[in-house]
């Protein structure tokens, strides 16, 4: 870890202190480091700013980028897949027990059962956080074009989406099988995350805006009622997400029940890494903005999930107040999607995986390239940045992979 004073430039005394955990400025590239810059002179950020070992950029702040503010709330911040995170779960199968048929005939029913991509349920699902949102809210009909998409959302329930979302079967230190599923809000937090966005845009003059159009970065006041509301309708997204990586694990437990009348239920850890959360530092109560980085409060767990066909981690936090009290929600991105799809090919993708004997399910293989393991960071390089932030608890070997 380094910290850059006085700005990415090194002459903007106004700057916050930037806590970065890489080995130098020279690990980011130049659009992030604009936005880097941009966090640093955020007039409503305190303290610092926090990047993490997987930083790259995003819309408006990076992703694994942390920052604080006292009265004001950043959608931009959050990111428009609010609650996304992983959930986990540890068997008491042996993996060894599952060979390859097995597996790839389980692969295919729990793809049957579980919609990737832009699919949907065809039926309405359950969803409990949605349901008592819509009796306990009444007030908030005041926001139709979101309210609207209420409905919808139950359709949406348990699917896992695409890019870089997954659900993988890993082999554990003591060889059990284990479950990791990466997931978000789907299309509800994304209506939820633009519809608040624009909220803060055109009210910018309104709340007298310190924040040049530029940065992408605009605020709502916590107190005031589009705050309120935004607070409300990201808590819903957040539980959406999370309901719906457990609506996903139970489904995958049905599958091997049925399949090889093996009972894999156990207990859950789940994990956000977009969110905002009211958390104390330094005696101070602050709102912390989480974009693409996980809380790892003093031996709190939290799941760093690595490239498909690669290692992920379970750990357990050390409570580092330079970084808020947060680490890395991953390997994170070394290239864009549009690079890597055009670098790496549906074989070469393959083939990698083959030679790792990882089980690849995918229906349209066209944007493999774009989820290609080089496309990503190196994990342990990621976990060697990042001693003083978590200490690895689990490491985990990805075995199957299903990918939107």
């Amino acid at each position: 870890m380094f910290t850059v004073q006085d700005g990415i430039n090194g002459n903007e005394k106004k700057a916050l202190p930037i806590h970065i955990w890489l080995p130098g400025l020279e690990w980011i590239e130049e659009g992030c480091l604009q936005q880097v810059r941009n966090l640093s002179l955020y007039p409503y950020a305190v303290k610092q700013i926090a990047l993490m070992a997987d930083v790259h950029q995003g819309f408006g702040m990076p992703i694994g980028g942390v920052m604080a503010t006292k009265e004001v709330v950043v959608p931009n911040a959050v990111g428009v897949d609010i609650g996304c995170g992983v959930a986990f779960c540890e068997t008491k199968i042996e993996m060894d027990r599952l060979d390859r048929n097995v597996l790839e005939k389980i692969v295919h029913t729990a793809m049957n059962r579980i919609p990737q991509s832009f699919s949907h349920h065809k039926t309405p699902q359950i969803s409990n956080c949605v349901k008592v949102f819509m009796k306990e809210n009444q007030e908030e009909k005041r926001h139709p074009t979101i309210w609207s998409e209420l409905n919808a959302s139950f359709y949406q329930m348990g699917t896992l989406g695409g890019g870089n979302h997954f659900i993988e079967f890993q082999q554990n230190n003591e060889g059990k099988l284990c479950f990791m599923i990466h997931s978000g809000s789907r299309n509800i937090g994304y209506k939820i995350a633009n519809y608040f966005n624009q909220v803060a845009r055109k009210n910018r003059k309104r709340w007298e805006s310190k924040v040049p159009d530029k940065m992408e970065l605009d605020f709502i006041p916590v107190k005031s009622e589009e705050g309120q509301s935004y607070i409300k309708w990201m808590n819903l997204a957040r539980d959406f997400a999370r309901e719906s990586r457990l609506h996903m694990m139970k489904a995958l437990w049905q599958v091997f029940k049925e399949k090889e009348n093996l009972i894999v239920e156990a207990p859950i850890l789940d994990v956000h890494h977009n969110d905002v959360n009211r958390e104390t530092h330094d005696g101070e109560l602050l709102w912390v903005h989480r974009k693409g980085a996980v809380k790892a409060s003093k031996e709190e767990k939290a799941i760093i999930p690595g490239a498909m066909g690669m290692n992920s981690y379970i750990v357990k936090g050390l409570a580092n107040p330079r970084s808020f009290e947060s680490c890395s929600h991953g390997a994170g991105r070394n290239m864009s999607r549009k690079q890597a799809k055009k670098q790496f090919s549906q074989q070469q993708v393959t083939a990698k995986l083959a030679e790792k004997q990882v089980i690849l399910g995918k229906r349209k293989m066209n944007d493999i390239g774009e989820e290609a393991p080089e496309a990503y960071k190196d994990i342990g390089f990621v976990m060697e940045q990042q001693k003083d932030l978590v200490l690895p608890w689990q490491t985990l070997s990805g075995k199957v992979v299903i990918k939107g």
